[in-house]
């Protein structure tokens, strides 16, 4: 038994040693062998090859605690207002100066800052346009529960409603987007420079020449950010991810809560 106790420890600790390590392949090799310490753990240490079976699918099948406790009673507005809102204390955003900094030195201009709120998550955005009002871009600070995350953007929109988001986005998002848009997504953390220069040959790649995306004034910007989301609302709501219940409140269909759950394999599989 102590012989037992010993591998599965040595494979444990191995594991962690491999995930420190900077190069992907090691890296995921040792997230692999977290899963294998778990089988082992069920298997040798529990006596029973299918509780080691479960241990290492409870890494997968962990997120539906979430989304049957959580995410099953949320009640998602069916339009997000923005509305004139104070910037975050240092203390609770400390890079805010910094990244605003960064992304007017990309010739971007501040145009105002703005928030919403509601039961599922509180957004606050700082947001930028070009001179020509082309091309915009936002930082976003996000809260949901206990997790605090903020993300940057660069959006450029067609007359005809055609929109091409390049973003940093930190996760798999929880919604699909509507079919009129187009999205880039950098993964990780990246300097402003380098997700300006993505979306750029984002619209090169999409045949879209410079001079396409239409000039937006400040009031139309915040107006067509609040579009977006009106229209990924209705868009799954027609694809059944969505429902309106007889309380006219919007909320997640079984379809909608197994597409959560691939969200989180695919995140899962980025890190491993």
């Amino acid at each position: 038994m102590i012989s037992d106790f010993l591998f599965v420890a040595g494979v444990a600790v191995l594991s962690f040693a491999l995930r420190s390590f900077r190069h992907p392949g090691l890296f995921r090799l040792g997230s692999l062998g977290i899963v294998v310490t778990s089988f082992l753990a069920g298997w040798m240490l529990g006596g029973h090859l299918w509780l080691g079976l479960v241990f290492a699918a409870s890494w997968f099948l962990l997120p539906w605690v979430e989304i049957l406790s959580r995410v099953r009673k949320l009640r998602i507005p069916s339009d997000r207002v923005l509305s004139a809102r104070p910037p975050p204390p240092r203390s609770e955003f400390p890079d805010l100066a910094e990244l605003s900094a960064e992304i007017e030195g990309e010739g971007f201009e501040h145009v105002g800052d703005v928030g919403c709120e509601d039961e599922t998550l509180r957004q606050f955005y700082r947001v930028f346009k070009t001179p020509c009002g082309k091309t915009q871009a936002s930082i976003c600070l996000a809260e949901q529960g206990d997790i605090t995350f903020y993300y940057l953007s660069v959006t450029s929109r067609l007359p005809g409603g055609k929109v091409y988001l390049t973003w940093n986005y930190p996760f798999c998002y929880g919604l699909k987007f509507s079919p009129a848009t187009e999205l880039n997504r950098i993964q990780g953390i990246a300097p402003f420079k380098r997700i300006i220069a993505s979306h750029r040959d984002f619209l090169n790649e999409s045949g879209i020449a410079a001079n396409a995306p239409a000039g937006l004034a400040d009031a139309d910007i915040l107006e067509a950010m609040q579009k977006d989301f009106r229209s990924q609302i209705r868009h799954n709501v027609d694809i059944g991810f969505l429902r309106e219940d007889a309380e006219r409140a919007i909320r997640y269909t079984s379809r909608g809560m197994f597409f959560l759950w691939f969200q989180f394999l695919r995140d899962l599989m980025r890190i491993f």
